[in-house]
């Protein structure tokens, strides 16, 4: 019993026996080597303040991703998609051709044009959850879980999810552990060893 348990803990003697060790996979959350010079990221890359933007650590490889953020603090502050050529300086996102993002007010922007615009009486409020889902071809925004029905689309090339704030906005994003669930077919983001 006693050699048993020694092999379980890994007191084996032999090193060569066949086990293999499994590796974490790793977590999807805010880039700190992809952000704005003057962004602050805590809560294990969870949650960005300060003033710019930053990406996240995984690209959206998968046909249908979905993540969500919560406003814990009201201000300037975008959500969406961006490739690694948007200028996380510049506030706010969507100027080029690089973003496309949902801002405060309520409007999507991509590459300065607005794409489209959440209903008046559903602007994100202090407390809200913004689920994303993009799908290689559109962005959708939901509220709270619900879908708030303005699809934007236009961006190409490999994107990455994207947040960015200025003015004392404070936003947490969930890359998983989802406060909604996804949209039928929609998933958290995965790794690209993930996926295959």
């Amino acid at each position: 019993m006693t050699s048993a348990f020694s092999c379980c803990m890994g007191w084996c003697g032999d090193s060569g026996s066949g086990h293999v060790t499994l590796k974490e996979m790793p977590t999807v959350q805010l880039d700190t080597h992809h952000m704005g010079t003057d962004v602050v990221i805590v809560k294990s890359g969870r949650r960005i303040c300060g003033t710019g933007g930053c990406l996240a650590n995984a690209p959206l490889h998968q046909n249908k991703s979905y993540f969500e953020l919560k406003i814990q603090s009201s201000g300037v502050w975008g959500v969406g998609v961006a490739t690694q050529k948007a200028n996380l300086n510049q506030v706010p996102m969507g100027r080029d051709a690089h973003s496309l993002v949902l801002r405060h007010d309520g409007t999507i922007y991509h590459n300065n044009e607005e794409k489209n615009r959440l209903p008046a009486n559903s602007l994100p409020q202090e407390g809200d959850i913004v689920g994303i889902t993009y799908d290689h071809v559109e962005m959708n925004i939901y509220l709270n879980g619900k879908n708030m029905n303005c699809p934007a689309s236009g961006i190409r090339g490999t994107v990455y999810p994207f947040v960015f704030v200025d003015d004392s906005a404070i936003l947490d994003c969930q890359f998983s552990d989802f406060y909604h669930t996804p949209p039928t077919g929609f998933q958290k983001i995965l790794f690209e060893q993930q996926i295959f």
